[in-house]
């Protein structure tokens, strides 16, 4: 940057700020019970009974960083096993991955799936397979491994969606339709993703082999809340009532608005559009809406597990090129230079890490008599200027500061 700029951006003073550990449902399932958790709940459900010996089963898998799964995918294979069938897993993740068999293959082992964790193969192909239409005569494609398996189980995670809001957001049906399926959704836009989410995905159930859902949704700590198991047949119905569940347990800031957030690390690993906007507030459609209302976002780096993918996105208002700065310290200062209309004394600044993440979080002093009396705001540290190396970037992190 050049230098008078830089000298300009000496003159904003950031307040000072304190840490603070912000309160959520810590209910889960830890690690180590899952296995007997997905084993019993599969056992007693009636209509497991469809996987018969001998049998072929397809287990899906996403591209996101749903939290333990290794250990559920393997858990549902090892039922699969235990009737006599034979379980391999397919890649239901769209276009990602590079839209390459071998990528999305990579994007799993990243993940911790491969066949030596599951314990089962991997059919990884961009292969599709025309099985049906749907209800208004448009073509429904899914993956060929999948469509000509005798059996389907659509493992997933349910959340909010970060572009559209409807009764099926991410989840069971949006797996089946964009994970399995192709990207006749993503064309159409999202304008009408609620229509046609589970219209293709009812055509799915109607045309391919698909016996049920083993869904997770997480809690606000990223790890398992629930298991449930939903037969074929009662995913229209018992979906958007999973779904009401996950918004429940969704991490938050639990402010409602700043001048500036400022979030440590962004990518595709946390979001399509690089931070979840549930969280951040900045949706890149008018299809849906939440979160923390900010003047302005400074994303200080790309996460490790994102490649230096920081987003994937048709819609440009989330591909726009922002200015560049030399280090945090110039961005954070850009960023609050660039805020209007607040008190300029007393400028409200949120830091958090990630937009999956967020219990430790950072709040400028303007909050600090409103984390004293929110009891989901547990204070950890006094307001203090904030610490910079000798580079001008943060000098440590949410998990480990002083």
């Amino acid at each position: 940057m050049h230098e008078k700029a830089a000298a300009l951006l000496q003159k904003v003073q950031l307040p000072p700020m304190f840490r603070v550990r912000q309160v959520f449902d810590r209910t889960h399932i830890a690690p180590e019970d899952i296995p007997d958790c997905i084993a019993g709940m599969l056992s007693d459900a009636p209509h497991t009974r469809k996987i018969r010996p001998g049998m072929r089963i397809a287990i899906t898998v996403g591209s996101r960083g749903v939290a333990n799964i290794p250990i559920i995918t393997k858990a549902i294979a090892d039922f699969v096993k235990s009737r006599g069938a034979h379980p391999f897993v397919v890649p239901a993740m769209g276009s990602h991955g590079g839209a390459t068999a071998e990528g999305q293959r990579a994007v799993l082992a990243g993940y911790g799936v491969t066949e030596e964790t599951v314990g089962c193969p991997i059919l990884s192909s961009m292969e599709v397979k025309k099985i049906g239409v749907n209800a208004d005569g448009m073509d429904v494609f899914i993956d060929k491994n999948a469509a000509e398996a005798d059996g389907i189980i659509v493992n997933c995670r349910i959340k909010p969606h970060t572009s559209f809001r409807g009764p099926f957001e991410s989840g069971i049906m949006k797996m089946m339709t964009i994970g399995l399926g192709a990207e006749t959704c993503h064309r159409a836009g999202f304008k009408y993703m609620a229509k046609y989410v589970p219209m293709f995905g009812q055509a799915i159930i109607e045309n391919a082999p698909i016996l049920f859902a083993v869904a997770a949704i997480e809690n606000a700590y990223d790890q398992t809340a629930e298991l449930v198991t939903v037969d074929a047949p009662d995913v229209y119905e018992q979906e958007p009532i999973l779904l009401q569940r996950a918004f429940a347990n969704m991490p938050r800031i639990l402010v409602d608005s700043c001048e500036l957030l400022i979030v440590d690390e962004c990518g595709k690993y946390f979001s399509g559009n690089g931070m979840d906007p549930n969280v951040s507030g900045k949706f890149p459609t008018p299809y849906a809406s939440g979160g923390i209302e900010s003047q302005h976002i400074v994303a200080l780096d790309i996460d490790e597990a994102s490649h230096g993918n920081g987003i994937t996105c048709k819609m440009l208002y989330g591909c726009e090129i922002p200015p560049f700065m030399n280090n945090d310290r110039e961005a954070i200062q850009m960023g609050l230079a660039m805020c209007v209309d607040y008190d300029e004394a007393h400028p409200r600044i949120v830091r958090i890490p990630n937009t999956l993440h967020l219990e430790h979080i950072m709040l400028s002093e303007a909050y600090y008599d409103e984390a004293r009396r929110n009891p989901d705001l547990i204070i950890e540290s006094e307001p203090a200027p904030l610490a910079f190396d000798a580079d001008g970037n943060l000098a440590f992190d949410l998990d480990n500061a002083p």
